[in-house]
């Protein structure tokens, strides 16, 4: 048996899907995913949502004035497709480089989703520009029909809308994020090139048992939800597989710990100060940590038609513990593994004092 890798450096790594929220959140939060993540695909549902690209510019540049200076990080912003997005200012957006991507919500399925899209023939003028000039299509994959159980909703997704868009619109690239089935995993393996997915490291982690046993645990609790132990290990075989369809994507949502924790909690798990972490120790767990550098740092690029980071990043076996709660400019936030203990950490490149999540600055264990 070869002896146990002490020591991880990889090209540094993207984060393909992330929520950094607006506001003092943001300036609380943002960094977490700046001091490890050389870009990070922004998602625009905010109150009110970023429809346009001058909504897109403006954000931003809040995204940028929360950090310090010299950071060397990059937002990629989305577009929030509506009913009445506008294909030539969608366009523009892209050819501008403001765009890089669109992001396809079912109304009502998400976190301040209730201004997205009711059908897919509303936007299929959108969807038609999208295929001709190649902008990417990130969907939340879950039909809201209350009918529908809520842990069947991704499965119908595909059946019903994302198997008859493929369809009619073969050329069009698709991302299909926090996959969390073996439906959505079977979907993206049997597509052309033009289809892949990106994967939490909650849902590489925790089945729906993390939200239900012993009490009902809202830190758990995120959209879409966790499912059964089967989907889980399908997930850590597509994510550990070496496929370049599958890359990584946090879908770090922060919510304050009031709201997670409330008589109706918010959907969501801020995983930031320490997914790379999260990620290693389930690549660790099933053997192919000589494979997560392709996971987190070189299909995303790829797919997004972008050069890969030329920067480093190591890690090293040792272990770290995650604070019960993180300070964000003054809101108290539950972070993914809260009073855990993770086996590796990040070594280098070394950050400044404040963008250390295990400093105990700003933070109480």
């Amino acid at each position: 048996m070869a002896p146990a890798m002490e020591q991880l450096n990889l090209r540094r790594p993207d984060d393909w899907h992330v929520h950094l929220r607006d506001g003092a959140m943001l300036r609380g939060v943002a960094h977490y995913t700046a001091r490890v993540f050389a870009r990070a695909i922004i998602m625009p549902n905010l109150v009110p949502p970023v429809t346009t690209a001058a909504l897109a510019a403006a954000y931003r540049e809040r995204i940028l004035a929360a950090l310090p200076p010299g950071t060397g990080f990059t937002p990629l912003m989305t577009c929030y497709l509506t009913d009445e997005t506008d294909p030539d200012d969608l366009a523009r957006g892209a050819a501008e480089g403001v765009f890089t991507a669109a992001k396809l919500y079912p109304a009502g399925a998400t976190t301040n989703s209730a201004n997205g899209v009711t059908s897919i023939a509303a936007i299929m003028p959108v969807l038609e520009r999208m295929e001709r000039i190649g902008l990417p299509l990130c969907v939340h994959g879950e039909v809201t029909d209350p009918e529908i159980d809520i842990f069947d909703r991704e499965a119908v997704f595909i059946d019903r809308v994302l198997t008859p868009l493929l369809r009619d619109l073969p050329g069009l690239r698709v991302v299909f994020e926090h996959a969390t089935t073996s439906e959505a995993v079977a979907l993206v393996e049997s597509a052309p090139d033009n289809v892949a997915a990106t994967i939490t490291p909650q849902h590489l982690h925790i089945n729906r048992n993390a939200m239900l046993v012993g009490g009902i645990r809202p830190h758990a609790y995120c959209l879409p939800v966790a499912k059964r132990e089967s989907h889980r290990l399908v997930l850590r075989r597509a994510a550990t597989s070496g496929s370049p369809k599958f890359f990584l994507g946090t879908d770090s949502a922060p919510h304050p710990q009031h709201a997670k924790e409330s008589g109706c909690g918010c959907a969501g798990i801020f995983n930031a100060p320490h997914a790379l972490e999260s990620y290693a120790a389930v690549f660790d767990a099933e053997g192919a940590l000589d494979r997560l550098e392709a996971f987190a740092s070189l299909n995303g690029p790829r797919f997004y038609r972008l050069p890969v980071n030329e920067e480093t990043i190591t890690l090293e076996r040792a272990e770290v513990k995650v604070p019960a709660v993180i300070d964000a400019e003054g809101t108290p936030v539950v972070p993914f593994h809260a009073s855990e203990r993770l086996n590796w950490r990040i070594i280098s490149p070394l950050a400044a004092k404040k963008f250390q999540p295990d400093s105990g600055v700003a933070e109480r264990s």
